[in-house]
């Protein structure tokens, strides 16, 4: 599937290190962009782009209370009724193995009124009963959607626990999805756990959500289908290529979701390194970019080209290029500066750890540490102004109008669960001075790269435009 879409790339960083200094944090941001020769570049896309599983968990849990499969049911049936004609789709029915709804057969239906109407009416007749393996229903889907250019989407919906299949085959099933498809995984209930929903939505690139209300499930389902109609690429990858003198740490999504990409990396060679991010609209995503980096000499004072970034689409490496530098510099005054977007990444991280703390001693019933790291965390969201994170936190706690924290005294797991996934989401994003995508020159001597105005090559000190060779484009 040719796509029009166009991508920029920048990078926000202190490039200064003090001498000795070993850790280097960037924020590489990405925004994707329709065809700016089209009407309305944001609109819904061609349907037929769409591949769609509904995934049901019918377990024998969701019975209890009654109103879950209700719910459960109404929500698969609103996300039918939102999908325009010509998407193809079906519904998977999960228990300790996966069985098909609609169509009966593990095919694809075409959406027309009639097979909307039909697959409604199969909903309509799900019961509960059986156990939860994720990784088969996950499988049962990745069957189902074809390994093309089509935009593949799952929905998942869950009520327990993945008690039917251990934790290595959930993983090497979700292993055998990356890049195949996007899967939104969400919650319902209280038996659910937390760390289900996110392991699914990190490896597939989806977004974990989950419902206080089992009334809510109807809009989150349309919301989501509707949201996946909106994207116009099926999967676009970050290629990082490190120096010799760096090494990959870490690579996590900062914006919209909090997902840490370092362990489905594919490795494409001992320095450079692939990062699937799922299927792309009109929208921009942030990602924390940390590398180990060591000085391969003892010269100061000059900018160094640590890791060269550019997007892979439809298996083509796009032009535009972000660079990631260091500097090793005396001057602990430039050193010292920490980049306004590396600080607001790393304050939000140490918002959700303190959340995510306070859950998890809630959990083991311990409510003067839940209350001790929730408050830490209302404290730690006011001092960086992270307005989402406290209308999350307010849902655990109350806030006295002259600071004082206090857990809620009705406060339910259910509660303390959605609060653990909302800890993932990221509205908020600090607008980033635009960097312009610049192209490396390559060495003519080792045929390595450095950032564009280099007056020598960053590996092996050549100068520029020694010779006929040095110095030429990447």
């Amino acid at each position: 599937m040719e796509t029009a879409m166009r991508f920029d790339l920048e990078v926000n960083q202190n490039k200064f290190l003090r001498v000795g200094g070993r850790e280097m944090h960037a924020v590489l941001s990405v925004t994707g962009q329709g065809d700016p020769a089209e009407d309305d570049p944001t609109a819904p896309s061609d349907p037929s782009r769409l591949v769609e599983v509904l995934v049901i968990d019918c377990s024998g849990s969701m019975a209890d209370p009654p109103t879950k499969m209700a719910a459960a049911q109404q929500a698969a049936a609103a996300a039918i009724a939102v999908l325009p004609d010509g998407v193809r789709y079906a519904v998977v029915q999960g228990t300790h193995e996966a069985t098909m709804v609609y169509p009966a057969t593990p095919t694809l239906a075409t959406a027309t009124s009639a097979t909307r109407k039909e697959a409604r009416a199969a909903v309509a007749r799900l019961g509960a009963s059986g156990g939860t393996a994720m990784g088969s229903w996950l499988a049962a889907a990745r069957d189902l959607l074809p390994p093309s250019s089509t935009i593949n989407h799952a929905l998942l919906l869950t009520d327990g626990i993945n008690e039917h299949e251990t934790a290595d085959e959930l993983e090497r099933v979700l292993h055998s999805c990356v890049g195949r498809f996007v899967c939104d995984p969400r919650g319902i209930g209280e038996g659910w756990r937390p760390a289900d929903l996110l392991r699914i939505a990190a490896a597939l690139h989806g977004t974990a959500e989950a419902v206080r209300r089992p009334a809510d499930l109807a809009a989150s389902f349309r919301e989501s289908v509707l949201a996946a109609l909106t994207k116009l690429l099926p999967d676009g990858r970050i290629r990082l290529r490190t120096m010799p003198y760096a090494e990959l740490v870490f690579f996590k999504q900062t914006s919209p979701t909090i997902q840490d990409l370092t362990e489905y990396a594919e490795r494409v060679d001992e320095r450079t390194w692939e990062f699937a991010t799922g299927s792309w609209g009109a929208e921009r995503r942030d990602y924390h970019l940390c590398l180990r980096v060591t000085a391969p000499d003892d010269v100061l004072e000059q900018d160094r080209l640590a890791a060269r970034v550019n997007l892979v689409v439809d298996g083509e490496v796009r032009s535009a290029t972000a660079t990631v530098l260091v500097n090793w510099t005396v001057d602990m005054a430039k050193s010292a500066r920490i980049d306004l977007s590396v600080s607001q990444v790393t304050g939000q991280e140490d918002v959700r750890q303190a959340i995510n703390a306070g859950c998890d001693a809630f959990d083991r019933g311990d409510r003067i540490e839940a209350h001790a790291q929730l408050a830490q965390a209302v404290a730690l969201a006011t001092a960086t102004r992270d307005e989402a994170a406290l209308e999350q936190l307010r849902h655990l706690v109350d806030i006295e109008p002259d600071g004082l924290v206090r857990l809620k005294e009705d406060l339910s797991q259910a509660d303390v669960r959605v609060s653990i996934v909302d800890s993932v989401q990221n509205p908020l994003q600090v607008p980033a001075p635009r960097v312009p995508a610049v192209a490396d020159v390559i060495c003519g001597v080792c045929l390595e790269t450095s950032p564009a105005g280099s007056a020598s090559c960053e590996v092996c000190g050549a100068p520029f435009g020694a010779g006929p060779t040095a110095g030429l484009p990447a």
